[in-house]
């Protein structure tokens, strides 16, 4: 029960990160804001900032909310009962309004900066908690840990202490970016170029996969990274923007996979999937200590919100990246797309995704039982 309750804590912890972005961005160009809250469901608690004070109410209902004159123009804070994201709702996002701090009346970059703001800030969120890892424990610094004898890395010339810096010509700066090239662009039996630094002097190889019998595959004959590297205060703030990077890079070319239909459906994890990828992890992570527990909490968060950011950015219908299309458009044509026509786009991939959501809860829940 409380690995569950752990993995709804990081949900919510990474979507209201999101939901800040877009509160943020949207107070700073004079947006209003009606809501901002914590969870889903019924109102627990809820906090308005008035000209008379603050005003606490709890299990406020809408109708209560909406009678309360001096509340007008105000923004709630609400913190609701399920533990499950949050939500921003802006005045005009959806309808057009005659109000001066609506949405649809600001100026189109303003707009754009308050939609784009919520994926940037779960980059954000991802890099800071980076931060927290990789100054505590260091990153996993590419460097080569043995060679087998006979086989193309070894044959080379290449040594245990070499660190590869890149692969066909993708720069490599994590140890995880070498299995993460050769997942996306499986060894074959054609050569390889590899790039590396050996005591400060950078040199270049080109190796030809062997194939081996036993794993099915082809091979270059090598292990690599043995624990983390410390470093500075400058590399760690490098290798957090490095680790953002290797998460965005793996979402896209994850999706990239799915597109070509190289992805089988039971590879794919939400909410009901990832709860319990995060509650074994903690399980396995306990007899370690709270520590680990703790850095593996934080790791896990960084994949999701760096995926979030991504996937939120995906140009479709009901997401902010289809929203940025239209802003897009608006910004270089000079004038809007019809409010009507927007809003039946957005409603369609809104009800594409509740689809595609249901879906996958489905194939979760079909997971689980077998």
């Amino acid at each position: 029960m409380l690995t569950i309750l752990l993995a709804l804590l990081v949900f919510s912890l990474i979507v209201v990160f999101h939901e800040l972005g877009h509160f943020l961005l949207a107070k700073k160009n004079g947006v209003g804001v009606t809501e901002f809250s914590v969870g889903m469901g019924p109102r627990l608690v809820t906090l308005v900032k008035t000209e008379h004070g603050f005003t606490v109410r709890f299990l406020a209902s809408q109708q209560y909310c909406e009678s309360r004159e001096d509340w007008k123009n105000h923004t709630w804070y609400s913190l609701k009962l399920l533990p499950l994201g949050g939500s921003c709702m802006m005045v005009g996002e959806d309808e057009v309004l005659e109000r001066e701090d609506a949405f649809n009346k600001k100026g189109v970059w303003a707009r754009i900066s308050v939609i784009a703001a919520g994926p940037i800030f779960n980059f954000i969120l991802a890099f800071v908690l980076s931060m927290i890892i990789i100054g505590n424990l260091g990153y996993d610094k590419p460097n080569i840990v043995s060679v087998e004898e006979n086989m193309p890395m070894a044959e080379a010339g290449m040594q245990p202490g070499d660190v590869i810096t890149s692969i066909n010509g993708t720069k490599i700066h994590l140890a995880r970016e070498i299995s993460a090239y050769t997942t996306f662009h499986p060894l074959s039996e054609e050569a390889v170029t590899v790039t590396y630094d050996r005591n400060g002097t950078t040199k270049k190889v080109q190796l030809t996969p062997e194939y081996d019998d036993q794993t099915k595959s082809y091979r270059l004959g090598f292990s690599y990274m043995s624990g983390r590297t410390k470093t500075n205060a400058i590399g760690v703030i490098k290798y957090s923007a490095y680790e953002v990077k290797y998460y965005i890079s793996v979402t896209v070319q994850s999706l990239r996979q799915m597109i070509r239909g190289k992805v089988h459906k039971d590879d794919i994890a939400g909410p009901v999937g990832i709860t319990k990828i995060i509650s074994d992890g903690v399980e396995e992570a306990k007899p370690a200590g709270a520590v680990v527990v703790i850095m593996y909490m934080l790791n896990i968060s960084i994949l999701l919100s760096a995926n979030l950011g991504v996937m939120n950015l995906l140009p479709l219908p009901a997401l902010d990246g289809g929203r940025l299309v239209f802003l897009l458009i608006e910004a270089i044509r000079g004038k809007p797309i019809d409010q009507e026509k927007e809003g039946f786009v957005h409603f369609i991939g809104f009800a594409a995704l509740m689809v595609l959501m249901v879906f996958v809860m489905i194939n979760d829940i079909s997971n689980l039982i077998h």
